[in-house]
């Protein structure tokens, strides 16, 4: 079976998990497994977390599939992502609100610089991806419609959900020891109204 068969046979059985045909295109729309190392190609269609390398992962599709569903992305929608890893998280919010519309943020030099190349070499070339402390979000290109974290806090950062638009929504796994999914919607007065959406396993943010 080919890559391209797997992809199609992983996003069938994400489909009994996310209804939205918007979030299934765009898995399907993404090669994950030109973001995962040489030696894990493997494994690429399986629907769990793979190491990348610098004590990070690339998460299982299926909580990609989910956070997007979550996020409500829809094109033109302002989004900031924090903790790129190897850019294919980024690579399937821009196949929903456009390339040109996702800023990520990446702690490591080394991680930054590859996901920026294997992003512009997939045709996700306006992508912006910049090295940097996460919890201090983009500041430059706020407001966003849209904040998420590919990595577990304790919180929401500050600066992150200030520079969300009021009726925006934020999602991260909040915890330090067990963590929950939490999407919160930005209200007016700058106070989020959280949900929770069950316990999540992530690597913790730089």
């Amino acid at each position: 079976m080919d890559d391209a068969a797997r992809r199609e046979e992983l996003v069938e059985r994400l489909a009994e998990r996310v209804d939205d045909e918007d979030v299934l295109a765009a898995m399907r729309a993404v090669p994950r497994h030109e973001f995962v190392p040489e030696n894990r190609r493997s494994d690429a269609y399986a629907d769990r977390p793979l190491p990348i390398g610098e004590g990070q992962t690339i998460s299982a599709p299926h909580m990609v599939a989910i956070v997007a569903d979550l996020l409500d992305l829809r094109e033109g929608d302002d989004v900031l992502e924090v903790g790129t890893g190897c850019g294919y998280h980024a690579a399937v919010t821009a196949e929903l609100v456009g390339a040109e519309h996702v800023y990520t943020v990446e702690y490591r030099d080394s991680l930054a610089e590859e996901a920026r190349e294997r992003l512009a070499d997939l045709g996700y070339e306006g992508v912006s991806v910049r090295v940097g402390d996460g919890k201090e979000g983009w500041e430059e290109h706020a407001p966003f419609d849209r904040a998420y974290m590919t990595a577990a806090a304790p919180e929401f950062p500050g600066p992150v959900a200030e520079q969300v638009r009021p009726e925006g929504l934020l999602l991260a796994p909040i915890g330090t020891g067990r963590q929950r999914l939490v999407r919160a919607r930005k209200r007016a007065d700058g106070e989020l109204d959280r949900e929770s959406h069950g316990a999540v396993r992530f690597v913790r943010l730089q």
